[in-house]
């Protein structure tokens, strides 16, 4: 079963076939004697495994959401109007990070965590741009911060979620993934489309999304299919601890995770900068 997202999608690490072992003695070689002390012993930690654990995973993940909000708030301070370039370059070159480190299966910290500080750039640089959008249309001069609100709606969307699969009420099945795999092509499809449109003055310079009900609709599908997709985030992670990744692999779990929430919460920011200018 594939993951949508390229990072899992490509690595043995998530896909189930890495082969990894989960013991290193060899088969049939143990005494009596030899099992009674493995059973005494205290169980091994993923630092003296060498494999990847939950810990490893949320510790990684922490630190590129630390580096990633930092950048994203020096962006958001620091940029004027008179900076569009910024985000453009940040978002380029993002991309092309995003691309080498999910194709390359990269697990090189260094490198991720520089993505983590260019991405940062290009958020604080369109939630900075959304903004002023809805500043700029609030006919009482008081709007409604959308930073921070597509801020928490993004954390509600990951803890529910998460919720939702450790208790087990949503899982990957093959179903639900073939499923959420069509829908989220069909809905890049659309987004394409709807980017090209915007060109041509469609929706107000918004593409799709600018079209009154058609752009809501367009965007609370956004925001619930990138919650979705977190949940096929959650079981390829789940997997690769069980298969014993290299611990290394938690900097690519992190990455990962990183590239669904930012989704995540760009779609929800869209939403609210739409509704708010209505």
């Amino acid at each position: 079963m594939q993951s949508r997202n390229p990072v899992f999608k490509n690595s043995p690490a998530f896909n189930g076939r890495g082969g990894y072992a989960t013991s290193d003695a060899p088969a049939g070689t143990a005494t009596a004697t030899d099992l009674e002390q493995i059973y005494a012993a205290p169980s091994a930690t993923g630092a003296q495994t060498g494999r990847m654990t939950m810990d490893d995973v949320v510790m990684k993940t922490g630190i590129l959401f630390v580096v990633l909000l930092t950048t994203a708030a020096i962006s958001y301070f620091a940029i004027t109007p008179k900076m569009t370039a910024a985000p453009i370059i940040a978002m380029v070159v993002g991309l092309g990070m995003g691309l080498f480190i999910s194709f390359k299966q990269s697990t090189n910290a260094a490198l991720i965590i520089t993505y983590a500080a260019v991405e940062g750039v290009f958020v604080g640089g369109i939630s900075y741009f959304y903004q002023s959008y809805v500043d700029y249309g609030s006919t009482t001069g008081n709007a409604p911060n959308i930073v921070a609100q597509a801020v928490l709606g993004t954390l509600a969307a990951f803890v529910g979620m998460l919720v939702l699969y450790r208790s087990g009420k949503l899982r990957a099945t093959p179903k639900f993934t073939k499923g959420l795999l069509i829908a989220g092509f069909g809905y890049l499809a659309v987004a394409l489309v709807s980017f090209v449109s915007s060109f041509f003055g469609t929706g107000d310079g918004w593409g799709f999304y600018g079209v009154g009900g058609l752009g809501i609709l367009l965007c609370v599908g956004g925001v619930a299919l990138a919650s979705l997709f977190l949940i096929l985030d959650f079981d390829f992670i789940e997997r690769a601890v069980k298969a014993g990744a290299p611990r290394e692999t938690a900097w690519l779990a992190g990455f990962g995770l990183m590239v669904t929430l930012v989704w995540l919460y760009l779609e929800i920011l869209r939403l609210l900068a739409i509704l708010n200018r209505r």
